[in-house]
């Protein structure tokens, strides 16, 4: 809530490059809008897509991962889960499916943080509840070594800090203290710094994340996973959380990096929003043009695999299927089998997309 504080006292100076980010985003915004109403059925495909992503990318980047082959399974399914990693992403999915269906008329609460918490923590002891012992954020060293990299809201504080952060975030709003995409960003950080739990605090952030921007009208992260993109910048979200928590307890901090690179986010959103929703050329051809797209975009050469991580969504058959028709135009070349096979793209993404 330090962050929210500082606002509250008067926001005297925004930096010229998170105008430009605001500027970048109303204008995506109104696009949004038009996409919403034009294109409905391509929609459905990106929504699907990016549901599956954001369960997955949230729990890879805390080191939970699942098999490819499960993931369908996991994410839609209803059948019995194998181990921990399954029940945290099926929980992960629970918690986005309640955003989803409740965005807007899901108030930032005290309640709706333990809530999605306890659905994203699955059925562990301590999920939906707050610290009971202080816990500082931790950085260890390959050779071994440790250090203190963030002194976290001490657990007998942890319960009146949310309290603030949510009652300060409301006003800032109400207050229009700030653009409500810093305020956005701004109680992102200061939740993480505080650290209410134990574990779960970088799952549940992200899905503030998500709700937030439902609450403020930006909806891209119901068509693109803003997790995938976080997983995919993870060296980039690090290391701003760190630059703007130092001196956080004091009030002194640099809040501007980590609410940058939120905008940065949100932005890279939007542009791959629009240009996935003008490669989708039908409902029909909707997966090939993604997987078409992931194929385009590796350099180099790439495996069967890499296509599956970057389209979860779409079975390992059906990106055979495609690799072999584009194999067949020219389009890709193989060398070796099996899982060893390696591919590599040259053509213009011919007859095999039609």
């Amino acid at each position: 809530m330090m962050t929210l504080r500082q606002f509250s006292a008067g926001l005297k100076s925004v930096p010229a490059a998170t105008t430009w980010y605001l500027a970048d985003l109303g204008e995506a915004r109104g696009k949004e809008e038009l996409f919403s109403k034009q294109s409905p059925q391509k929609l459905k495909v990106l929504r699907e897509h990016a549901f599956i992503e954001s369960a997955v990318s949230s729990n890879r980047i805390e080191g939970v991962e699942i098999e490819q082959s499960r993931i369908g399974t996991v994410v839609f399914g209803r059948r019995l889960l194998r181990d921990r990693d399954e029940e945290e992403v099926r929980g992960y999915r629970d918690a986005l499916k309640l955003i989803h269906e409740r965005n807007a008329k899901l108030p930032l609460s005290e309640k709706t943080i333990l809530e999605l918490h306890r659905l994203s923590r699955g059925q562990i002891e301590d999920a939906g509840k707050f610290k009971t012992e202080d816990s500082d954020i931790i950085e260890k060293f390959p050779d071994g070594r440790v250090r203190v990299r963030f002194k976290t809201t001490p657990a007998a504080k942890t319960d009146a800090a949310v309290r603030e952060l949510v009652t300060l975030c409301q006003d800032c709003v109400c207050g229009r203290w700030a653009h409500p995409l810093i305020t956005l960003a701004a109680s992102n950080l200061d939740f993480l710094c505080i650290h209410p739990f134990r574990d779960g605090n970088g799952r549940v952030s992200r899905l503030l994340l998500l709700l937030q921007c439902y609450h403020f009208g930006y909806e891209v992260g119901r068509y693109i996973s803003l997790e995938r993109l976080i997983e995919e910048n993870k060296e980039r979200y690090y290391e701003t959380l760190e630059q703007s928590s130092q001196r956080w307890h004091e009030g002194k901090h640099d809040p501007w990096p980590y609410i940058n690179h939120v905008l940065f986010i949100l932005k890279t959103a939007y542009q791959e929003f629009e240009q996935r929703v003008r490669q989708i050329a039908s409902p029909k051809g909707a997966k090939a043009e993604m997987v078409l797209a992931a194929i385009a975009s590796q350099l180099g050469e790439f495996r069967l695999a890499d296509i599956e991580r970057a389209c979860p969504a779409v079975g390992r058959e059906w990106i055979r299927t495609l690799l072999s028709d584009l194999k067949a135009t020219g389009d890709v070349t193989c060398s070796g089998k099996g899982p060893a096979a390696r591919w590599r793209y040259r053509g213009s993404k011919g007859s095999a997309a039609k």
